[in-house]
């Protein structure tokens, strides 16, 4: 990419009306892969005038969503700011480029929160803004804007996509009994999260264990999340069954689904064609310890998700991951970013180091 002329400099008013465009951008968290979830908000004169965000693929993007609320109102948009979540696209897709609609809306400035990973848009809708005599600020509330679309600018960026593996656990790190009782460790307002987690995934994988000893229904069912269920795309479901125990016959409810995968092959292989034949930009693992171990032995996990329960389960209990190390410098360390209360249970979130 060639080298971008954009201002880095910005004022409190910008992070107030970026995080405004933020919120509205995760208006379609839920409802817009693979595409990212994009916020914008229009100002002029210190008043907002329109605001709008990217509801689905193939539908208006969030920019030209905003504009049409300026021009529902009869207000004249030229002069005004534009904020925006992710860069503006350059290009023709399924809809027509965004850059394009803000240069001839007149507008003066655009405030970009952060740059575009796909190599399509990357660099390209800020150049087309600068030539056309629009100020163009960039890197307003980046990291939270980041935050909305890991899994789309992971893919973009490196074709593979941000692999979330959740687990609910005890305080002794044990996720079911001896015999395979686990519902439930955690309480309803845990599991109710998790329905979020499953609602922001392009994917969800599980084992044929899993599957078997529970006949986990892995779709996304609440009625809580301020959007209809058939609203939702439901991820695809992803099964990993190396040892043939399945059918894609068998009456599990995993297989109700049509579209759902068995996979007897290796787990990179399986991420690679998750981004790059289904464009599932992010993945969520929900599994039992020998496939979570597997992913975290394999260093697959870019985010580990902890559900625990304020409950000791004992040794006799199956731990949660199942895997060797043979030196304690060969540890697997992430580093903790979140922490939350959710019920009774607590809400840990770490990143890969």
């Amino acid at each position: 990419m060639t080298q971008l002329s954009y201002d880095k400099n910005y004022t409190s008013e910008d992070v107030y009306y970026m995080n405004l465009a933020i919120a509205e951008a995760k208006k379609g968290s839920f409802t817009t892969k693979p595409n990212p979830a994009v916020g914008c908000v229009i100002v002029k004169d210190n008043l907002i005038i329109g605001t709008g965000f990217h509801p689905k693929a193939g539908m208006p993007h969030a920019e030209v969503y905003a504009l049409r609320d300026v021009e529902s109102k009869g207000i004249d948009v030229s002069g005004a700011t534009a904020y925006v979540t992710l860069e503006p696209c350059s290009h023709t897709g399924r809809t027509p480029p965004c850059a394009e609609a803000l240069v001839k809306a007149k507008v003066a400035r655009v405030v970009v929160a952060t740059l575009d990973a796909n190599p399509l848009v990357s660099g390209n809708g800020i150049k087309r803004l600068t030539q056309a005599g629009i100020l163009v600020t960039v890197g307003v509330c980046e990291d939270e804007a980041k935050a909305l679309n890991k899994g789309f600018l992971t893919a973009m960026a490196t074709k593979k996509p941000y692999v979330r593996l959740k687990m609910a656990m005890s305080l002794d790190g044990k996720i079911a009994m001896s015999g395979g009782e686990s519902k439930w460790i955690t309480g309803v307002e845990a599991r109710e999260d998790v329905q979020k987690l499953r609602a922001k995934s392009g994917a969800i994988i599980t084992g044929s264990g899993t599957v078997i000893a529970d006949d986990p229904s892995l779709n996304v069912r609440s009625k809580m999340l301020g959007i209809a269920v058939d609203e939702i795309i439901q991820p695809k479901i992803v099964v990993v069954d190396r040892s043939s125990k399945l059918d894609y016959c068998d009456h599990y409810q995993v297989f109700k689904d049509k579209n759902t995968l068995l996979w007897r092959d290796d787990l990179e292989t399986l991420l690679d064609v998750l981004v790059n034949q289904h464009q599932c930009h992010d993945v969520l693992v929900e599994s039992g310890s020998v496939l979570a171990g597997a992913f975290i032995d394999k260093g697959l996990v870019d985010e580990l998700i902890i559900y625990q329960a304020p409950c000791i389960l004992g040794n006799t209990a199956k731990t949660a991951f199942e895997f060797t190390l043979e030196t304690l410098a060969s540890q697997k360390r992430y580093n903790l970013i979140e922490y939350q209360k959710i019920g009774s249970d607590l809400k840990l979130v770490f990143q890969k180091i």
